[in-house]
C-alpha cells in the first residue's frame, strides 16, 4: 500500500508538472506583443494593467529599443501632450536621478537643466527627460516586473512561415527556435514591422511622390536645406579632385536624386546614437576598427580643409558628464545611402547592414581622433573621449540598437500626412498626440550638375502646435487583418513619420494599442468594430493626451 501510494504521489506531481507547462513549445496570452522597444514595453503594460494576460517576444535582450540604447536626450517636443505610461517612463527616470548614489561621475548640482526644447528636469511634474542609457533600461525593467509581465528574449520572428492565419486572422506566430505563441490579438511594436509584413498587410517603404497626399515636403528636396547637414563649399565628388575619369570617392551615389517632389524607395540615413565620456576611470579609448579603411572619410578630410568646425555641435550631455552623441553637419555618423535595402531585408542581410554601420561610425571615431588631416586641436579634443565603460557592457560598450529612423510604414485605415501633423486637417479619431518637428536626415548623397557632391532629403518643418494622431493609423485595413496593431510602424506618409518617429509618441501608441486590444479581447470584438468613444474614454482615464 505505501508503494502504491508513493506512485500515485509521484505521478500526481509528474501530471502537475507537466500541465504547468507548455504543451509543444506553445505558449497562450490574450495578447502577444512582438518586440523590444519603448512601444512593446507601453503596450505590454497597458494590457496587463486592464486585467488580460500579455507576453513579450522580443527579437532583443535588452528592453527599450532606442530610448535605452543611446539616444538618452529626448526629442519631447511639446512636454504638455506626453501623457500615460510615456510620462510615467520619465517619472522613473526622475526618481532614478533623485538618488544620490547614481551621481557617479558628477555631482547633480553641477549637472545643469538642458534639454531639447525644454529644461532636462521638470521638478514640480516630477519628470526627467534626460538620462543615461542603463537608466532607460532600469525604468523598462521596472515597468515589466512591477506589472508581472513574462519576456520572451533573443526571439526571432520566422519571417517566412511563422504567421498563421485564418479567416483574417493571425492564430499564432512562431519563432526561429520553433516556439509558437498565440493570441487574440497581436501587436507589432517593432521598429522594422516583421510581423505586419509577414501577416499579409499592406505597406510601403521610402517616399511618396507630393501628388499622392498632396503635401509640399515629400519626396525628393534637392537643395532644401533646414539643418546644416549638407555640404556649404563646392567639394568635388572624384578621387582625383575635378577629374570624374578617376572615379567617385566612396559613400557617393552613382544615381541620380531624381526630380524635387518625385517619390522613390530610399529611406533616411541610420546611425548609432553613441554614450559617450571624458572621464578617465569611465573612458575606453577609440581604437582602430578591424577592416578600417582611411580612405572611406576622404570627403570629411575635404570637409575639416575648408574650415568647418563644427565637429562636437552634438555632443548633447546626459547625467554623469557623458553624451548622447547624434549626426551632426554634410559627414558625419549618419551613414548616408548605405541601408536602403534594410526594411525587407533577410536577417542576415540585415546582420551585415548593422556590422558595415559599425565600423564605418567606429572608423570615423578613429580618424577623428588620428587622421592628421583633422586639425590638431579637433584630434586633440577627440582624444579626450571614449566610450562610457559602464554602458553597454555586455556589447564591448557599443549601443544595442541602431537608430533605425525609418523602415516600413503600414497603410492602414488612415494614412497620416504633413497635413495633419502641420493642422490642416484635424483626424477624426485622435488615438494620441505629437509635437515634433517632421525631420527627415539625409537619403542620398550624389553628384549636381555643376560636379560637385551634395546630401538630399534632411528637412526640418515644424507644426504651430501639437496635433493629433488618427486610431486608424495604427489599425490595418479591416479586410487584411482584424487583429493586429501597429503603434511603431504606423501608417503615414515618409515626411509625417519624421514627426511620428520619436520615442515618446512610440510609447504613447504602444498604450493605446495595448487599450485597443486589451478592450477587444474584453468584449470579444475584432479590433475595428470597438466604439472610439469607449476607447477614448479608458484612453483619457489612464492618462492620455488627446487634445491640446
Amino acid at each position: 500500500m505505501k508503494k502504491t501510494s508513493l506512485l500515485v504521489f509521484i505521478l500526481t506531481v509528474a501530471l502537475t508538472h507537466l500541465q504547468s507547462q507548455p504543451v509543444n513549445n506553445i505558449f497562450t496570452a490574450d495578447v502577444i506583443v512582438y518586440g523590444g522597444t519603448s512601444s512593446a514595453v507601453s503596450a505590454a503594460v497597458q494590457v496587463s494593467r486592464m486585467g488580460k494576460s500579455v507576453i513579450i517576444v522580443s527579437p532583443d535582450m535588452h528592453l527599450g529599443g532606442l530610448s535605452s540604447s543611446g539616444l538618452g536626450f529626448t526629442d519631447t517636443g511639446n512636454k504638455e501632450v506626453i501623457g500615460g505610461i510615456a510620462r510615467e517612463f520619465y517619472q522613473l527616470i526622475y526618481n532614478h536621478y533623485q538618488k544620490p548614489e547614481e551621481w557617479k561621475w558628477q555631482k547633480q548640482s553641477e549637472y545643469g537643466n538642458v534639454g531639447q526644447g525644454n529644461p532636462a528636469i521638470d521638478g514640480v511634474n516630477r519628470t526627467m527627460w534626460i538620462f543615461e542609457p542603463h537608466a532607460a533600461e532600469e525604468a523598462f525593467e521596472t515597468l515589466i516586473s512591477s506589472n508581472k509581465i513574462k519576456v520572451f528574449r533573443d526571439e526571432w520572428l520566422d519571417r517566412e512561415k511563422g504567421v498563421e492565419k485564418q479567416n483574417g486572422k493571425i492564430i499564432s506566430l512562431k519563432t526561429l527556435d520553433g516556439k509558437i505563441f498565440r493570441g487574440s490579438v497581436f501587436i507589432d511594436a517593432t521598429y522594422e514591422g516583421d510581423l505586419m509584413a509577414s501577416s499579409g498587410v499592406s505597406y510601403t517603404v521610402g517616399r511618396e511622390d507630393v501628388s499622392v497626399y498632396g503635401e509640399k515636403w515629400n519626396g525628393v528636396q534637392k537643395l532644401i536645406f533646414q539643418h546644416g547637414h549638407y555640404f556649404k563649399t563646392n567639394i568635388s565628388p572624384y578621387k582625383v579632385p575635378g577629374d570624374p575619369s578617376s572615379g567617385l570617392l566612396p559613400r557617393i551615389s552613382t544615381e541620380k536624386p531624381g526630380e524635387n517632389g518625385t517619390g522613390d524607395n530610399k529611406i533616411q540615413a541610420y546611425c548609432y546614437r553613441l554614450c559617450l565620456t571624458t572621464v578617465e576611470a569611465n573612458r575606453i579609448p577609440f581604437k582602430k576598427p578591424e577592416g578600417y579603411d582611411s580612405t572611406q572619410y576622404e570627403l570629411l578630410a575635404r570637409v575639416a580643409e575648408t574650415g568647418w568646425n563644427e565637429y562636437f555641435s552634438k555632443f548633447d550631455p546626459v547625467p554623469n558628464l557623458k553624451t548622447d552623441v547624434n549626426n551632426h553637419g554634410p559627414f558625419s555618423s549618419d551613414n548616408i545611402g548605405m541601408n536602403w535595402d534594410y526594411p525587407d531585408a533577410t536577417y542576415g542581410r540585415r546582420k551585415e547592414i548593422l556590422k558595415e554601420h559599425t565600423l564605418y561610425q567606429q572608423g570615423l571615431l578613429y580618424f577623428l581622433s588620428h587622421n592628421k588631416r583633422i586639425p590638431a586641436e579637433i584630434r586633440e579634443k577627440m582624444n579626450k573621449w571614449g566610450l562610457a565603460r559602464d554602458e553597454f557592457a555586455d556589447n564591448n560598450n557599443w549601443p544595442y540598437n541602431i537608430y533605425v529612423r525609418e523602415a516600413r510604414r503600414m497603410k492602414g485605415e488612415f494614412v497620416m500626412t504633413e497635413n495633419e501633423v502641420l493642422g490642416n486637417k484635424n483626424p477624426p479619431r485622435p488615438a494620441g498626440m505629437g509635437s515634433y518637428g517632421m525631420d527627415s536626415h539625409n537619403i542620398q548623397r550624389y553628384v549636381t550638375p555643376e560636379g560637385f557632391v551634395q546630401n538630399e532629403g534632411d528637412i526640418g518643418v515644424s507644426p504651430k502646435r501639437p496635433y493629433q494622431i488618427d486610431l486608424g493609423s495604427i489599425l490595418p485595413k479591416k479586410n487584411e487583418c482584424t487583429n493586429l496593431l501597429v503603434p511603431v510602424c504606423v501608417s503615414c506618409s515618409h515626411i509625417a513619420f519624421g514627426s511620428i518617429r520619436m520615442e515618446p509618441v512610440f510609447m504613447i501608441l504602444g498604450q493605446t494599442a495595448g487599450t485597443v486590444a486589451a478592450m477587444a479581447v474584453q468584449k470579444g470584438k475584432n479590433i475595428h468594430d470597438l466604439s472610439y468613444d469607449e476607447i477614448k474614454t479608458k484612453l483619457e482615464s489612464d492618462g492620455q493626451v488627446l487634445k491640446y
